[in-house]
């Protein structure tokens, strides 16, 4: 559990630092315009959202991590549920990897 909330806190820091983009529109336009470091996924997304994700990933070369539920992502955020974050920040992002795995 010490995990989880050291992933939440993180990215709470990296929202604070206006560092990270919330919801699908946002998310995939800085997958494209290549600013997103990271993409936190929620387990919980639809069968369409998360394809097109993970497609966009894969082809922009964006890693992608699953996260447990949308409410985890927008409470570690602040707001209410998120089902995807991008994380525009290279040091935030390479720690959250790490603390994901």
């Amino acid at each position: 559990m010490k995990q989880n909330n050291q992933w939440m806190s993180l990215l709470g820091l990296a929202n604070r630092a206006r560092r990270i983009v919330s919801g699908e529109e946002l998310t995939v336009k800085e997958i494209r315009r290549g600013n997103a470091k990271l993409v936190l996924l929620s387990q919980d997304a639809s069968h369409n959202t998360s394809k097109k994700i993970t497609d966009k990933c894969h082809s922009f070369h964006v890693p992608l991590k699953m996260v447990e539920n949308r409410y985890l992502l927008g409470k570690a955020i602040g707001k209410d549920a998120r089902v995807v974050v991008a994380v525009m920040d290279e040091g935030f992002a390479n720690k959250l990897v790490t603390l994901l795995d």
